[in-house]
């Protein structure tokens, strides 16, 4: 395609510059972009006022002080005192500090005591801070983030209300329960109406 030009004097008496040969004409090929994200130094911040449906991926770190209706899996997440996230969260570590409605998955846990939590947290390591609140299951793993781990910790979750109240045996408290005129059980003798307390 091209050939090496010989080199000519042009009109001005200068060496013209020698055509370029075929290996020097293919150009570098560009930059191809990785579906994968990378890590970066600096962490993405996602303001207060932001308020977001979808989900969240990040190799890097986060500081989410928005609101979020998603899933968020990113390398360390920071879950600011005003934040508020219903989804799913998958990280390496995490910090929260405000709301989150969902599962947690993290090598790292750590609740301040402002963090409000509703949702199972599964991970290696776990702090609470005095004034946190935690409704939801919690367990210990060696490696929360593999997919195995969240199916044997769902499976294990009880998936069954508690038990209902088992009845009181009337035979433990015969001696307090007094029989009315047709033989029903009564209040209590201390309870009486015609006894007064003081007595």
């Amino acid at each position: 395609m091209f050939s090496k030009a010989k080199t000519g004097k042009n009109s001005e008496g200068k060496d013209a510059p020698a055509a370029r040969t075929d290996a020097a004409a293919a150009a570098p090929s560009p930059v191809k972009r990785q579906n994968a994200p990378r890590a970066s130094n600096v962490p993405s911040i996602i303001s207060q006022d932001v308020v977001m449906r979808g989900n969240i991926n990040s190799a890097g770190e986060i500081q989410f002080d928005g609101s979020l209706e998603g899933d968020i899996k990113a390398g360390s997440l920071i879950v600011g005192d005003k934040a508020s996230v219903k989804g799913e969260i998958i990280c390496e570590s995490i910090v929260v500090r405000g709301a989150v409605d969902g599962a947690i998955r993290a090598k790292s846990v750590s609740l301040a005591s402002t963090a409000r939590i509703q949702g199972d947290i599964l991970h290696s390591s776990l702090s609470v801070e005095t004034g946190a609140h935690f409704e939801g299951n919690c367990r210990h793993s060696d490696d929360p983030l593999s997919d195995a781990s969240a199916k044997d910790f769902r499976r294990a979750r009880p998936s069954s209300p508690p038990p209902a109240p088992r009845p009181v045996n009337t035979a433990e408290g015969e001696e307090n329960v007094q029989k009315s005129a047709n033989g029903n059980a009564t209040a209590p003798a201390f309870l009486s109406q015609n006894r007064s307390p003081l007595r």
